[in-house]
């Protein structure tokens, strides 16, 4: 069988399929016949816009907030511009827009809302919630349950569909306003940050308020160490901080998923 020339075989026909798709000008990739281009590049404009605008509604629909924002016509626009700097790397449509956030940072028509990126990762955090596995919450009653003295030694385990957003924006106030109100809203002048902490305990993904130093807490419990060293990083970190509040919101969440007694020595 005589080997095909280079540049003309189905992978390279498939990949230049793909970058006409979602880039640049209309070309007709090569392997179509050229007495058929006037048909097929018809054909191919009206695929491509299909495809463009499927993309661009799968990213409204991702990030709400952020399109409410800015307005309809605008969020389209912009996300046009990122389907061609960021096209699909995966036929897994959930994983597309993770690169969302960091193209909004450098939108310069975006610029004068400095908290849009912020506000995307939120959504995304939540949207990854909801994709996460399962995992049964542990109840607060267990860790009350133990004695005082083994508190410190205690190791908690997160929920795999828990994630931390810190930011200088308002970002949970920001969200819930523009979800559940009526007309949107942007930060006020005097609006302070927020650390937003997003689980799904069950099915449904919740989003909370963390209070000073909690997002400190969980960094620690995360790289494994116990509570009571991860209570002192926190301490540390943040004066305000306050143990017990910070577990009541955690468990309260569902973040929690584990929970082990160590050794007391």
């Amino acid at each position: 069988m005589p080997a095909q020339p280079e540049g003309t075989g189905l992978a390279d026909l498939q990949r230049r399929f793909g970058l006409a798709l979602l880039q640049g000008p209309l070309v007709i990739p090569h392997g179509i016949r050229r007495d058929t281009q006037p048909t097929r590049g018809r054909r191919f404009g009206v695929y491509r816009n299909n495809v463009k605008a499927s993309l661009a509604a799968a990213l409204a629909a991702r990030f709400p907030v952020v399109a409410r924002l800015v307005d309809e016509d605008f969020f389209t626009a912009m996300a046009l511009v990122f389907i061609e700097r960021h096209p699909p790397r995966s036929p897994v449509l959930a994983e597309y827009g993770a690169a969302f956030a960091e193209f909004l940072e450098g939108f310069e028509p975006a610029a004068d809302l400095p908290y849009l990126p912020d506000i995307a990762r939120l959504e995304w955090a939540r949207h990854v919630a909801f994709h996460s596995a399962d995992a049964s919450p542990v109840d607060i009653g267990r860790l009350a349950a133990l004695p005082p003295e083994g508190l410190g030694s205690v190791k908690l385990g997160l929920h795999p569909a828990m994630a931390i957003i810190a930011s200088s924006w308002p970002i949970v106030s920001i969200w819930s306003t523009n979800t559940y109100d009526l007309t949107s809203q942007a930060p006020a002048a005097d609006w302070t940050g927020e650390t937003a902490l997003v689980t799904r305990p069950h099915l449904e993904v919740l989003l909370h308020r963390l209070p000073p130093g909690t997002d400190r807490l969980v960094t620690a419990l995360a790289s494994g160490v116990a509570l009571g060293q991860a209570a002192e990083a926190a301490s540390r970190a943040c004066q305000d901080f306050d143990l017990a509040i910070a577990l009541s919101t955690l468990f309260a969440a569902g973040a929690v998923a584990t929970l082990s007694e160590g050794s007391s020595r």
